[in-house]
């Protein structure tokens, strides 16, 4: 583990003697058993079950998660990706066989995956601890080393993930805590992955660092995703699942409803719903304070301006405040906020709220909607609450976004089975599952040519008219 005034001090000596060393690691990593690779995920399984208050501890300490919500959306995630690889692995792992058309005949061809060797994690501050290690369980399931570096505005949590590696690996993973300047010193190294959460802004930094080394990517990102709410929806279950994905985690999530379109004959009903399910799920039934024991915080006083800033902004604006509440600088409380009738130029229409603040806005077709989406940068998520299959496809089909959730909020990104990944600006590559594993692969192909004749000789020099047409006849039938 290097620690954060170690890696200021010292950090370009000892992050180059790290990964170094790492190189080495990873050759012998490329050879071990898949029985060993299953090992290590044992352990890491072992730990987390054995050490869940560890970890409820260290999050709330960094901004007051509720321990059940630490246990949701923190814990469980990364024990069911190890479950589910440990399942799986033998399958994912094993040659793919590959069929041939009659031209290669006498060939046998087959995909394997390799290990792409040291690789970088860099996890962000909103999810710190699933999104960091459950990217390193795909890394580990493919055979590789890590480097991880946690995020410096959860420092706790931070220093348990520090904690974690030393009590649980032998060397195939390090930890790098510091700040962005750590962050950038370790992207100058010659990565053959690097594994990114966080916003669009700082993913293009990162990339455009990678291909200095034409190291590949895994960028999970952000943006604006939409709820769209269609007149048929029940209305009910609706609200219970959105304000559930908004306000999670006071809304610091990246696959969070930034903004809802609802058809304008049910908006008044969707919002007195939605505020009554806030209150229910958040508030304990009563009004959501500071003592509510479901609702966090705002992870840092630099966060919660922002938000404050962008909530003065559309006041300012002349919004419909259909609810807000106490917002409190000296502990990073931010009561959830519902606001209507938002102009487009307001600053929290023009950037990912990222923060309870939840803009309600009004359509009338089908057509209103997609303009609306296509006119933005295309989000990691798109929600279509609607029992009319013909609107749900339409807007589906019409407009991109790297996941679609129907009827429901967030939880695409717990299925086992999906990749999760966002598309352009949104992110780059998927995770998850054999999704993740095939991310922190090569894909090697290996084709196998039988001894004596071959096809292949029939296309050899010299190039005579026999062979013309007979390469005339290939092209043509074949």
């Amino acid at each position: 583990m290097i620690t954060v005034n170690e890696a200021e001090r010292v950090a370009p000596v000892v992050l180059e003697k790290t990964f170094a060393r790492l190189r080495e690691k990873s050759l012998e990593s490329r050879q071990e058993s898949i029985s060993t690779r299953k090992r290590k995920l044992k352990k890491l399984l072992t730990w987390l079950l054995a050490n869940r208050a560890r970890v409820k501890e260290a999050v709330f300490k960094d901004f007051r998660k509720p321990a059940v919500e630490v246990d949701i959306s923190e814990i469980y995630p990364v024990i069911s990706e190890i479950r589910h690889t440990l399942s799986n692995l033998d399958n994912w792992v094993k040659p793919k066989k590959i069929d041939a058309s009659i031209t290669y005949l006498g060939t046998r061809s087959e995909v394997r995956h390799e290990p792409k060797g040291v690789c970088l994690i860099i996890a962000p501050w909103n999810f710190p601890f699933n999104l960091c290690l459950g990217p390193l369980v795909s890394c580990l399931a493919a055979g590789n080393v890590a480097i991880l570096k946690p995020s410096e505005a959860t420092p706790n949590t931070s220093k348990l993930i520090a904690d974690l590696v030393n009590e649980v690996f032998d060397g195939e993973v390090e930890v790098v805590e510091g700040d962005k300047g750590v962050a950038a010193d370790l992207l100058k190294l010659p990565f053959d992955h690097i594994f990114f959460t966080g916003s669009p802004a700082v993913g293009k930094i990162v990339m455009k660092a990678a291909a200095i080394h034409l190291s590949s990517v895994t960028l999970e990102l952000g943006g604006k995703s939409p709820v769209i709410i269609h007149e048929s929806a029940n209305i009910k279950d609706t609200a219970k699942r959105i304000a559930f994905g908004k306000f999670l985690n006071n809304g610091q999530t990246c696959i969070a409803p930034d903004y809802v379109l609802v058809d304008a004959r049910i908006k008044e009903k969707f919002i007195q719903q939605v505020k009554h399910e806030i209150i229910s799920q958040f508030g304990d039934g009563k009004g959501v304070d500071k003592n509510s024991g479901s609702y966090g915080r705002i992870v840092n006083n630099h966060h919660l301006k922002r938000l404050k800033s962008l909530w003065e902004d559309a006041l300012n604006l002349g919004v419909v405040s259909e609810m807000s509440g106490e917002i409190s600088e000296s502990d990073n409380y931010f009561h959830p906020a519902i606001i209507s009738e938002v102009p487009q130029n307001a600053q929290l229409m023009e950037e990912e709220i990222f923060g309870p603040i939840l803009p309600v806005l009004t359509f009338n077709t089908a057509q209103e909607v997609i303009q609306f989406v296509n006119s933005k940068p295309k989000p990691l998520a798109l929600y279509v609450f609607s029992t009319q299959r013909k609107f749900t496809e339409e807007v589906v089909g019409a407009t991109s976004s790297g996941t679609v959730c129907i009827n429901d909020c967030v939880t695409q990104f717990t299925h086992p089975n999906l990749p999760f990944g966002g598309v352009n600006n949104s992110g780059i590559g998927k995770s998850h599952g054999r999704y993740g594993f095939v991310a922190f692969s090569n894909e090697k192909p290996v084709l196998k040519q039988k001894r004596g004749f071959a096809m292949a000789y029939f296309f050899h020099p010299p190039f005579t008219r026999r062979m013309s047409q007979l390469l005339e006849a290939v092209i043509r039938w074949f």
